[in-house]
Formats: structure tokens, sequence, C-alpha cells
């Protein structure tokens, strides 16, 4: 897969304005104004993909293969579905014979393919739910889930970081050998305890910030490949 470049394959012209309208406020018609300009959001439309973000893994994918292979997948935080549409389709899943099961607390529309439950990943009954739901041990475990900002950067990374550790742990108690977790964090380090825990369970753990992620963005994902099995 091609980077996206400053063209449109869509037809659009980019460089658009949002004219002055109404109440909306300068930092919302900014943001509007770099929405539809961006070559990433108009392939998504394009291609099919609800987010941009599907991009995101398509690429950390292309250089790290973390997809191929894969019977079954777990998609953390997986709202609006972008990630779940790309795990559905490598794994050939299907409605009656579902391979991957998504969770968000916040509302999906249904993915063909895709178990999706509406629930709290730090519930204590989401783990055992989740793995039910796909069929068994998943072989890759996916989380975007970034708790919501406060505008204090070092709040943010810490309760970020807390989704991390706690979606780590989870991968490290479901997947099969062999298997690879990947999840968003922020830029400001990421706690050794975490890391040390990640490299004694898997062959390589690795920070990424894929094209696809916009330059301003903190976000990072951190790789964390080939477990090495329990026990």
């Amino acid at each position: 897969m091609k980077r996206a470049t400053g063209g449109s394959r869509t037809g659009r012209k980019l460089g658009q304005k949002i004219k002055k309208r109404g109440k909306l406020k300068a930092s919302s018609r900014r943001w509007l104004e770099r929405h539809i300009n961006d070559p990433y959001v108009q392939r998504a439309q394009l291609e099919g993909y609800r987010a941009r973000a599907a991009f995101k893994l398509l690429e950390i994918d292309e250089k790290h293969k973390i997809l191929s292979g894969a019977k079954r997948i777990v998609d953390l935080g997986s709202a609006p579905g972008s990630w779940s549409q790309i795990a559905a389709k490598v794994t050939a899943s299907t409605d009656e014979n579902p391979k991957v099961a998504a969770i968000d607390f916040l509302e999906m529309d249904p993915v063909p393919g895709v178990h999706f439950l509406q629930m709290d990943f730090l519930d204590d009954e989401a783990p055992q739910k989740l793995v039910e739901a796909c069929g068994g041990a998943p072989d890759l475990v996916l989380s975007d889930m970034a708790a919501p900002t406060t505008g204090h950067r070092r709040t943010d990374h810490l309760r970020t970081m807390h989704l991390c550790e706690v979606a780590a742990y989870f991968a490290v108690d479901v997947l099969n050998k062999g298997g690879h977790f990947l999840a968003k964090t922020f830029q400001g380090g990421t706690e050794a305890d975490l890391l040390n825990m990640l490299k004694k369970n898997f062959k390589q753990v690795i920070h990424i910030k894929p094209p696809a992620s916009r330059a301003e963005s903190v976000e990072m994902y951190l790789l964390a490949k080939g477990f090495r099995g329990r026990g």
C-alpha cells in the first residue's frame, strides 16, 4: 500500500475552506478544514473504511506483518469500526462463524463478521466475554483505546497508559503462542515496568508512529511481536 499524498483520488479538491457562518468557532472551523482536506479521510471514504485510522493499522502491517496468519482477532476500543473491518476481512470472519470480537463503551454500527460488545473493557467480565465472542484464543490483540482527554498532557498520558497496560496484561493472558499485541500510547514514555513485562513475554517490542498518524498528534503505537507463550 502506498502512502497517501497531497492529491485526491475522490475528485475532491484539497485546500478547501469552510465559510464563516453562525457561531462556529475558529478552532472548530480549522478542524473541519483539516478533516475535509485530509487525503487519508478521502481515501477512507473511497475505499469503504469508517475512519482514517484504518490506514494506521494497514501501514503498520505493511512493515511488520501482524495481520497475516491471524485466525482470531480481538479489537479493543473498536468504535467506529475501521480496524474491525480489516480484522474481519483478514480472518474471513462471518456472522455465522465470528472470528473477531470487538468492544467499546460507545455504540458501533454492526460490522459483518464481528461480534461487538458495548461495554467497558475495564469491566471484570469483559476479558472472558471477548474470548468467547471470537470463538477461542486470539492470535492478535489490537487496542486503539484512549482515555477522554482533559487538556493536561501528563494526565492524559497517564490515563491512556493505564488502558494500554490493562490491554497488555489481557493480551498475555489470552494470546496464542506466536501472537502479537498492538496498542495506542502517547509520547512521553512507556512505563518501564510495562516494557519489561512485554519484553519478557514477546520476542520483539517496539514503538511505531505510522505515516497516517498526524504529525502534530502525540499518539504512538506499541507493538509486541511473537508471544512466547504461558508457562
